[in-house]
């Protein structure tokens, strides 16, 4: 039974359980706040409940409830001072950390983020990498340690990006531009997907997120941008048709101003 009960736990080392940056980390900070905030509260009602019901109950006639109404300081005290005390920590507690995880808010570091563009088609994610000219669909790798700042529209319908471990979650829209700062503070391979749904392909549009050491990385792009394989005329084309790719594809360049001319396309009345 152990086991059946505990067969759907694995999911939670994809979540931000398992964070593995430093936006993440901030979120699962948040949640343990809140979580011992709410047992605070609903713990005592939950607990209380079935015990009153069970001592006053019909049939024990030794403890019936005969109250004596009076005026009571201490129990007004302990009726209004806690939750107006709880109001307060947690709206002081929220603006902190609202602030501090805005998703357009830049991570502190000392070195430079790596800008990257994502666009959202169905049902399938491009990353522009504008400054290195390359791309990937489905598919993005990052370097450990550096910020990471991503812009990002939509080539179709509104869709959202979210990659549990790293943190953050915003939304992509067809002519409209939206941003992301994230970072990965080790090594390994994550889950990102569109969580808005978008038609019949919407389960199928994740993304593995490979996170290398930084001379894994310049080992990486260097291949890609060696390789011959660009984003072409045809390419571009495939990517407004809804569909999958059968596996992730690299790019080794892409047109100057993609990005924008997407962003552009989607801004034109259609016919």
């Amino acid at each position: 039974m152990l086991p059946l009960l505990l067969g759907g736990c694995g999911v939670l080392e994809r979540g931000v359980m398992n964070h593995a940056g430093p936006i993440a980390e901030s979120q699962w900070h948040l949640y343990l706040i809140v979580g011992a905030v709410l047992i605070f509260v609903a713990g005592p009602v939950l607990l209380l409940t079935p015990i009153i019901a069970w001592h006053y109950r019909l049939s024990n006639k030794h403890s019936a409830f005969r109250p004596q109404w009076v005026f009571s300081w201490p129990l007004e005290g302990l009726i209004w001072i806690p939750p107006i005390a709880i109001v307060i920590g947690l709206s002081f507690v929220m603006w902190h950390y609202t602030q501090r995880l805005d998703p357009y808010r830049p991570i502190a570091s000392n070195q430079p983020a790596l800008e990257i563009q994502a666009v959202g088609f169905d049902w399938k994610w491009l990353f522009i990498y504008p400054d290195q000219h390359v791309a990937l669909l489905d598919k993005l790798v990052i370097p450990v340690g550096r910020p990471v700042h991503i812009s990002l529209t939509s080539g179709t319908v509104m869709q959202s990006l979210m990659i549990p471990r790293l943190g953050g979650q915003i939304y992509a829209m067809a002519g409209m531009t939206t941003q992301l700062n994230l970072a990965a503070s080790e090594a390994g391979i994550f889950r990102g997907e569109n969580t808005q749904f978008n038609g019949e392909g919407f389960q199928n549009q994740k993304f593995d997120v490979t996170a290398f050491a930084a001379d894994d990385f310049e080992r990486w792009l260097a291949d890609v941008q060696a390789a011959s394989h660009p984003l072409d005329a045809s390419a571009y084309a495939e990517l407004f048709e809804k569909s999958t790719p059968p596996a992730p594809i690299d790019f080794s360049s892409v047109p100057e101003g993609l990005f924008q001319r997407i962003l552009k396309q989607s801004r034109e009345p259609r016919s």
